[in-house]
């Protein structure tokens, strides 16, 4: 199976689409090279704005430059942007309901060896609590490039969050992605499995490997974070009456926290949240990073067998 980094989809997108969308310029914060934007640099520079080690003021000349008609896409890693930037989003993006899109990269503990402080574990708790943010976290290459085109015809601002590590490709090229929509990729009757980003992949390995075990896994893969595809989720716990979240993320306000709003209001049940549990990351190998936190397919595997006892 391909393996392919979000964040080089986001660099490839945004060049394949920049013929399309005449409008569309793309910022970024003395990173792109590390972002991917070099990509969309290298073939339209007079759509190429480098802002240096400034996010904030990047955010205020995206902003700017939505009120004249352009598309600008601010690109830096998930730690500057909903990070350092959170007010600037907020207020000079998110207050007037601008048509900006925050391109975030390397979020998540697969960062790897930058460690805690690059490690941005709070962002889609953070742009989820904006009103009237679009939240998008893309599990492979294809779900990634769609999610850029998806978030270039919605007119508002939306943020999508990227990763630094390759991923396998679980889409099909005929996949279609929709902002507010989940995909079901495996049916099941015990228990659902709701996973986003670089854990979709490990729940549909985690699911295979159980249903060996007689243990049979409904897999979702919610990439729009918000809005949430609430009738998705609840259709398959009313048949399977319990639910699992995985994310690269903190357990506190991302994915785990939004389905588990959804179920309390429309659709009580059991749940258990695998992501990171009120702590920090850590300097290391991606791999060994998202083992030690139970994010891959071993450790998605170890919770679901724990949470059917």
């Amino acid at each position: 199976m391909e393996s392919i980094a979000t964040r080089n989809s986001y660099g490839n997108a945004l060049k394949e689409l920049a013929n399309e969308y005449s409008n569309l310029v793309v910022l970024d914060a003395d990173l792109s090279g590390a972002t991917k934007t070099a990509i969309f640099k290298e073939a339209y520079p007079d759509r190429f704005i480098d802002c240096g080690i400034a996010e904030g003021n990047m955010m205020g000349i995206a902003a700017g430059l939505a009120t004249t008609g352009m598309i600008p896409f601010a690109s830096t890693f998930a730690m500057f942007a909903a990070g350092r930037a959170y007010e600037q989003i907020r207020n000079s993006i998110g207050y007037p309901h601008l048509n900006v899109k925050i391109g975030a990269t390397h979020a998540g503990i697969s960062v790897g060896e930058d460690g805690a402080s690059h490690q941005c574990l709070e962002d889609l708790a953070l742009m989820r609590e904006i009103p009237g943010m679009v939240v998008l976290n893309p599990a492979d290459d294809i779900e990634a490039k769609q999610a850029v085109k998806a978030a270039l015809d919605y007119v508002g601002p939306v943020y999508i969050r990227f990763g630094r590590a390759n991923v396998p490709v679980i889409n099909k090229p005929d996949y279609k992605f929709e902002i507010g929509k989940g995909t079901l990729l495996r049916e099941g009757k015990d228990l659902t499995v709701v996973a986003t980003g670089l854990c979709v992949s490990g729940a549909l390995e985690a699911a295979e490997k159980l249903a060996e075990e007689g243990i049979d896994c409904e897999v979702i893969n919610i990439s729009s974070i918000k809005p949430l595809d609430e009738d998705i989720i609840i259709n398959s716990v009313k048949k399977t009456g319990k639910v699992l979240t995985a994310e690269e993320h903190s357990v506190i306000g991302g994915l785990g926290s939004a389905v588990a709003e959804c179920l309390c209001e429309k659709c009580p049940a059991p749940l258990k949240r695998v992501g990171v549990y009120d702590r920090f990351g850590e300097s290391g190998p991606a791999a060994e990073l998202i083992h030690k936190y139970g994010l891959d397919a071993e450790g998605i595997t170890n919770s679901i067998k724990e949470f059917m006892k």
